[in-house]
């Protein structure tokens, strides 16, 4: 006799015993969601390295990668868009889905249906391909390459043409990583009608005694071009310092423009940027001003960044789904 496997379905149905309009039924619904409860997305999103937008501002092309839902190409609605700055040293814009397998979370969440259908893009934020001296997302002291004015004069005017996203500040968030989680913050506070979110994991904020206190080959590739290249000590704590320190902006800016954009801030208790992160907070509650702080243990490294991502979109999703 010829043995019948039976599979157990959703709610003890056997699949196997049910007719074929039964079986469409459960594509159309019940495997979706047993998909959710697995944390597997449907279907994946598309990842595009090597695009270029060409800026006015640094008289060259900007490289990014980008990040689209998997139903952009068959849909003709518009989606939210989240900036995701990389880090420092040799950072680039393909690390957040190479190393930090981005995309692989965003597959699961939307999927889920924990945050919107939205596009990701990640600018290179190297100022050439020798990558001598980081830009730290700021325009240069003596005005010759100006990174935070192309970001915001060429760069997102640039790709929110060329993409299909929602207009305006809500459908727009920003994140980032370490150089990247300074320069999310730093954005919003300086421009606090552009973002509906900040999020930071181990953003890289330095006390006055650490930047006083750092080599000099080490302040000079970090911090000389847009401070000043030699300076040493106290004098590397200049008016310009002042106006781009993220710890000294909640107090020298307008607290409107502190309180206008919610913040998130993940910072590993043994990393090197925890003083910057705590007393950040620390100004932030005194001020009233909405944010999250998150304590993990955890070191200044992608394990901790990857641990961190899924809390980093979930908040900004939220705020995009408002």
């Amino acid at each position: 006799m010829k043995k019948t496997q039976h599979t157990r379905g959703q709610g003890g149905i056997s699949e196997s015993t049910l007719p074929r309009r039964g079986l469409l039924g459960l594509a159309a619904g019940a495997p979706l969601l047993v998909a959710a409860r697995e944390g597997q997305a449907a279907m994946p999103g598309r990842i595009e390295e090597q695009r270029f937008a060409r800026s006015d501002v640094l008289g060259k092309e900007v490289r990014y990668s980008v990040y689209l839902p998997s139903d952009y190409d068959s849909s003709k609605r518009a989606y939210p868009i989240i900036y995701m700055l990389h880090g420092g040293e040799a950072g680039t814009d393909s690390d957040w889905f190479r190393f930090g397998r981005l995309n692989i979370l965003l597959d699961r969440l939307i999927g889920e249906g924990r945050i919107p259908a939205a596009i990701v893009v990640s600018p290179n934020g190297q100022r050439d391909e020798a990558n001598r001296n980081n830009t730290y997302y700021m325009n240069d002291a003596d005005g010759a390459f100006r990174w935070e004015d192309m970001f915001f004069n060429d760069f997102m005017p640039f790709v929110e043409r060329t993409y299909r996203v929602i207009g305006g500040r809500g459908g727009r968030g920003i994140g980032g990583l370490s150089m990247g989680g300074y320069g999310a913050l730093a954005y919003s506070m300086r421009h606090p009608g552009a973002f509906v979110g900040a999020a930071a994991l181990s953003a890289a904020f330095r006390t006055d005694a650490q930047i006083v206190t750092m080599d000099q080959p080490g302040y000079d590739r970090r911090y000389g071009k847009a401070w000043g290249l030699g300076l040493q000590g106290e004098a590397r704590l200049n008016d310009r310092y002042r106006d781009y320190s993220v710890l000294d902006m909640v107090d020298r800016l307008p607290l409107a423009n502190i309180r206008s954009t919610p913040f998130y801030l993940d910072c590993g208790a043994e990393d090197r940027f925890f003083d910057g992160n705590a007393i950040l907070h620390q100004k932030l509650r005194d001020k009233n001003v909405p944010h999250s702080f998150m304590i993990r243990p955890g070191l200044h490294n992608w394990d901790y960044w990857r641990s961190g991502s899924e809390g980093a979109l979930l908040f900004l999703g939220k705020l995009l789904q408002q």
